[in-house]
């Protein structure tokens, strides 16, 4: 069984649980690839994936989806058939949408977590009302760009955030909309660097290591109650 070493740290009670999980997750980039794939490979077989771009050649130094043979290609397309190839059993349903403040409709099945991994703040605030308004658990990523240094990175409550314009930005409209509940998200405590460039400057390794942090704390929150 390819799972067969996660299982001796789980066992086979929790394994079957993870599999039974459902989880949404919107943004397929440097972030949400990174998540994507170590959720499947750590047992989750029913999943809804959801972004509207398309592979960039710009996408290679970052996004683990990316290579020379697939460039153009719908991210949400290529995800499917890579997940396919790690665990035909998976459910993996694709919305190819770009998400604005109308999500509900994502939300007819029953979810377990969501996963936001987007770039839009319309989006990011749609998602993380939602996981108040239908009690889902909620884990939302914060800016990755311009930031260099993936050990400064850390789950947590975003009251706690400093040096993110976007988390800065998120507060503000939870403050004037009376919004005071826990909001959990993967945020760095790096100051941005400074680029002569208005392009946001990437690298391989801090996107990947917060979509791992993210799935680090969905599987360990499974398996932990």
């Amino acid at each position: 069984m390819w799972q067969d070493r996660f299982l001796l740290q789980v066992g086979q009670n929790k394994l079957d649980e993870i599999k039974g999980k459902t989880i949404l997750l919107v943004g397929l980039g440097g972030v949400g690839g990174y998540a994507l794939e170590s959720l499947v490979r750590s047992g989750i077989e029913h999943i809804i994936i959801v972004d509207y771009d398309v592979i960039d050649v710009t996408n290679l130094n970052r996004q683990i989806i990316s290579d020379t043979t697939n460039i153009g290609k719908f991210k949400v397309d290529a995800f499917k058939e890579r997940i396919l190839k790690i665990n035909p059993n998976c459910v993996v349903e694709v919305i190819k949408e770009k998400l604005g403040n109308d999500i509900d409709f994502l939300f007819t099945k029953h979810i377990d977590y969501i996963v936001d991994a987007c770039d839009t703040f319309d989006a990011k605030m749609a998602l993380i009302k939602a996981g108040i308004n239908y009690n889902i658990k909620t884990i939302s990523c914060m800016g990755t760009g311009n930031k260099i240094d993936p050990t400064k990175l850390s789950i947590m409550d975003i009251s706690k955030t400093s040096y993110d314009p976007l988390a800065r930005k998120i507060r503000k409209k939870l403050k004037e909309e009376h919004i005071n509940k826990k909001v959990l998200v993967v945020c760095s405590t790096e100051k941005p660097i400074e680029t002569n460039s208005s392009v946001i400057s990437s690298n391989a390794f801090v996107p990947a290591t917060a979509g791992l942090l993210i799935t680090s704390y969905i599987i360990n929150d499974i398996i932990n109650n």
